[in-house]
């Protein structure tokens, strides 16, 4: 008996396979963004409405901070140190981690306000303090799910499970790309452990998209991709050739499985690769980069050359077209787990906060006096906070509850919105889910999240589920 796929399997059983495979037959009604996609996935479209933004820089820190210790200024916790968790306010409690509920733990930071909106930074962020006045900051955001891969993956693709595409695949889906020579979607990994790749690919998946729209993770070095350069001793015109009979071979192969988006994918990646020979070294190239810029990265210094030199190409990127740049803060080696400061905070943020808060603020100035920073979205985000509680003596457990996040740019009004209770514990005021802030961003990008659908296994599924509401009150 012959090989079946299950799609080729599907696809001969009828109009009901048809249906499960989610494959157009002749005849039948074709949604047309899908035609659209099946024809050119990357070609540039129109959003709904005139947009504000262009592009998004997405920090991610993984590991979560505790914004306790960066943004969100507490008195009362300062004054309540070392007594226990209120029964006002354990109620309820459900704990993230088996460390149990230890005595209210204050910041040992000091803390200033900070520019024209009077934002409140702590002295762990002293350069980021300085740009408050284009950052609007969310305080009282909230998520559902107390692990790292459950709350990542609700922020990242809106869904508690693997499976679901990642914001910056909707947004491809959505917008197709704005320069066909680099992929619409990049990522920036930094560092080491969780975020380096320990949680890798499921955050910037396609899911059940097509498969040309996962996010293209980008090297530290001179070469992002891996064999991309021709190998030595082919010329141009012998790979060329080579292409050539592989689209013959894949159109060919394309024709018998009509709707196989896997192969699609391959087909135009192989195009893709050829033109990003060129335009991906190019693209991160710093060789005509004063000094100046680099070292308003903290490239050149030890503790900050990596992540600054990340935040200096996604600024690259978004300058070439790119829609949506995906980094992620990783721990600059094994001694700490990036931002998971179950212990020893004062020790792991004290090196975390060293490493980007120089280049974060580094990027927002360069974007600034770039006239980018008016169209492009910086969202600075973790998969949740920190409780205002301690564990094991020194350290904050996983608080979903309440904590702060903050978007600049791209049409955003800045100031402080929201906010969590008297300790820190739970959002009360300003409410912002994460389906909320990805409604924002897309809304920020012409686009309304309830209109972008895409039909799997008989549903419509959109990029924020069936939840979310843009926050109109940050919006300039």
């Amino acid at each position: 008996m012959s090989h079946t796929s299950r799609r080729n399997f599907l696809a001969q059983a009828g109009l009901g396979g048809a249906a499960l495979a989610g494959l157009p037959l002749s005849g039948l009604p074709v949604n047309a963004a899908w035609a659209a996609e099946l024809a050119d996935p990357t070609a540039a479209r129109q959003p709904h409405f005139p947009a504000k933004a262009k592009a998004v820089i997405w920090l991610h820190m993984a590991g979560a901070p505790s914004t306790l210790d960066l943004f969100d200024h507490k008195p009362e916790l300062i004054r309540l140190n070392g007594t226990p968790l209120p029964d006002s306010f354990g109620k309820n409690l459900k704990t993230a981690t088996d460390g149990g509920v230890g005595n209210l733990l204050a910041t040992k930071r000091s803390w200033k306000q900070y520019g024209e909106t009077g934002a409140w930074v702590s002295d762990w962020l002293p350069n980021i303090a300085k740009q408050v006045d284009d950052i609007a900051f969310l305080k009282g955001c909230k998520t559902e799910g107390s692990t790292h891969v459950i709350a990542s993956l609700k922020l990242h693709t809106a869904g508690l499970v693997p499976g679901r595409p990642a914001l910056g695949a909707w947004i491809q889906y959505a917008l197709g790309a704005n320069n066909p020579d680099l992929p619409a979607f990049v990522v920036l990994p930094t560092g080491t452990g969780s975020a380096g790749g320990g949680r890798g690919q499921v955050i910037w998946s396609s899911g059940f998209l097509p498969a040309a729209y996962q996010g293209t993770p980008f090297r530290q070095g001179d070469s992002p991709i891996l064999y991309l350069q021709r190998p030595d001793g082919v010329g141009d015109e012998q790979q060329r050739n080579t292409l050539a009979l592989l689209k013959a071979l894949n159109e060919r192969q394309a024709a018998r499985y009509a709707g196989d988006t896997e192969l699609d994918a391959r087909a135009k990646s192989y195009d893709l690769a050829y033109r990003m020979q060129s335009s991906a070294p190019e693209a991160v190239d710093f060789s005509k980069e004063t000094a100046a810029t680099k070292a308003l990265y903290g490239i050149g210094t030890q503790e900050t050359d990596e992540y600054g030199t990340a935040l200096l190409r996604a600024r690259r990127l978004v300058e070439r077209g790119v829609r949506f740049v995906h980094t992620i803060s990783g721990a600059p080696d094994n001694s700490i787990d990036s931002w998971d400061a179950h212990n020893g905070i004062e020790k792991n943020h004290s090196v975390m906060t060293r490493q980007v808060d120089k280049p974060i603020a580094g990027l927002l100035a360069d974007l600034k006096s770039r006239g980018l920073l008016e169209t492009t979205l910086v969202v600075w985000t973790s998969e949740f906070g920190r409780t205002p509680y301690g564990q094991s003596g020194n350290g904050r457990d996983h608080n979903p509850w309440g904590y702060t996040q903050w978007i600049a740019g791209g049409g955003i009004k800045p100031g402080s919105y929201g906010g969590t209770d008297e300790i820190g514990l739970r959002a009360v005021e300003g409410v912002v889910d994460t389906y909320d802030l990805q409604a924002t961003l897309l809304h920020q990008l012409g686009l309304d999240h309830k209109k972008i659908t895409y039909t799997y296994q008989g549903r419509s599924e959109r990029p924020a589920s069936v939840f979310g509401d843009v926050v109109k009150a940050i919006i300039a």
